[in-house]
């Protein structure tokens, strides 16, 4: 049987998404209480490896099991057992020719971002963070520069695995509450380190210390050195996966309106 889970969870505390030797990341943790739960060793594909600090609304998981449960358990179960930064949102039994990450048809992140004199405190890890005064107009126009299928070498972290710098960025949306500021990315699928890039450019734009222009400078040069140092990761999500709607997949996207 094959199971599609749902997962939220925060960062902060985690080396990433993706296991490693010291056990310190979001993947060893939910393997190890699947485990626990189904009573044997659970490998699991995700949608979208977050790095360090970056946080999941709604990644997506996929595994195989012979344990026949109820799908409300396999929330319920996990969630004893998982860390309190960790949940399970919900759980769907699917075909198994489904794959969390070849099925998607896009992927979506969020930025959040605090544009305050004084650092953030209670927010500290949720947002990232700038000091100077952000120019709405400036960053959407060089964000409409940025929108379509491009070649992103220049957005792209030098330990990339990706085989192709060549993607399709289908949307970037920025609005501001007060002092809270919202980036909004979605593309077929994204490079290493690509929306914190993005987002170092678009800052560079925002406080006016670039042209809006300058961004197709930056993707035309194909040279991670012509764009914006590599931006906090603090206030990045993982907002999920868009999938076909015949895979019958809960869409809870609205979750991050709670969030600055």
């Amino acid at each position: 049987m094959r199971l599609a889970l749902g997962i939220s969870y925060h960062g902060g505390h985690y080396q990433g998404w993706q296991s490693q030797l010291s056990r310190q990341t979001v993947q060893d943790q939910l393997e190890k209480a699947l485990g626990e739960f189904a009573a044997h060793r659970v490998s699991t594909l995700c949608a979208g490896r977050t790095d360090a600090g970056v946080h999941g609304l709604m990644q997506v998981v996929h595994f195989d099991t012979p344990v026949n449960r109820p799908e409300a358990s396999w929330v319920r179960g996990p969630n004893a057992l998982l860390p309190r930064d960790i949940a399970v949102q919900w759980a769907k039994q699917v075909p198994a020719e489904f794959h969390c990450r070849a099925s998607a048809l896009s992927r979506r992140y969020a930025y959040s971002l605090l544009a305050s004199p004084v650092r953030p405190s209670i927010d500290q890890g949720r947002v990232g963070w700038v000091h100077r005064p952000l120019n709405l107009e400036l960053m959407q126009q060089a964000a409409a520069l940025l929108v379509g299928e491009h070649d992103f070498t220049s957005f792209r972290a030098s330990a990339c695995q990706a085989l192709s710098p060549v993607k399709t960025l289908t949307r970037i949306a920025i609005s501001r509450r007060g002092a809270y500021w919202r980036f909004e990315f979605e593309a077929n699928s994204f490079l290493h380190h690509m929306i914190r890039n993005l987002m170092g450019c678009l800052l560079l734009v925002g406080d006016q210390r670039r042209p809006p222009e300058w961004v197709t400078d930056v993707l035309a040069a194909r040279n991670r050195d012509a764009a914006a140092p590599t931006f906090s990761p603090d206030g990045l999500y993982f907002l999920g996966p868009r999938y076909a709607a015949h895979w019958g997949l809960p869409d809870q996207t609205p979750l991050f309106d709670a969030l600055p």
